[in-house]
């Protein structure tokens, strides 16, 4: 269970076994400028993260989840796709970060893709969602490759790295 493969990806849960590789994005500025909860600022803080990955990922139950998958490429740890779904939710929240040697090489469409094909045919999934940055192009021009669409702009948003008040955008996928 939870272990979705592609031609070129690998998605298993994330773990400790990861830290090094985690950290390495996790902390990286550039990669995590438009994140809520990131930069992490040291190795322990992406521990923490990755121990309640495992929690999660030990706990799971299919009306309410987080679960962080490492994504392979290659056999390489490159980055992480997140999905949570609140109780009494029908929808399922989908993120996803990668280290930026491997931006522009279609993995985060490709992980993404695989991970709602693999919960809409093993959970029943048909309504998917996805938060970002207003100024993050990349990630909100991936939801739209995804097929989703945008629902709605809000400010208010505050990222870690920064103390300036941000636009958040919100996009679903309906498959029903």
């Amino acid at each position: 269970m939870f272990d979705i493969k592609t031609d070129r990806l690998h998605l298993i849960p994330n773990n400790r076994k990861f830290l090094h590789s985690t950290h390495a994005y996790a902390s990286d500025f550039e990669v995590t400028q438009f994140m809520l909860h990131l930069p992490n600022n040291s190795l322990e803080e992406t521990e923490e993260f990755l121990r309640v990955c495992e929690e999660n990922w030990k706990n799971y139950q299919a009306d309410e989840f987080q679960l962080e998958f490492a994504i392979l490429y290659e056999g390489k740890h490159v980055g992480g796709l997140g999905l949570s779904k609140d109780r009494g939710n029908p929808c399922v929240e989908l993120g996803w970060i990668l280290a930026k040697d491997y931006w522009h090489k279609g993995i985060a469409y490709e992980a993404a893709q695989a991970a709602i094909a693999y919960f809409a045919k093993q959970f029943q999934v048909t309504s998917f969602i996805a938060h970002c940055d207003a100024d993050n192009k990349a990630s909100f021009g991936l939801m739209e490759r995804l097929g989703m669409k945008r629902k709605s702009k809000k400010t208010g948003r505050f990222n870690k790295s920064s103390q300036i008040e941000t636009s958040e955008l919100l996009y679903e996928l309906d498959l029903s």
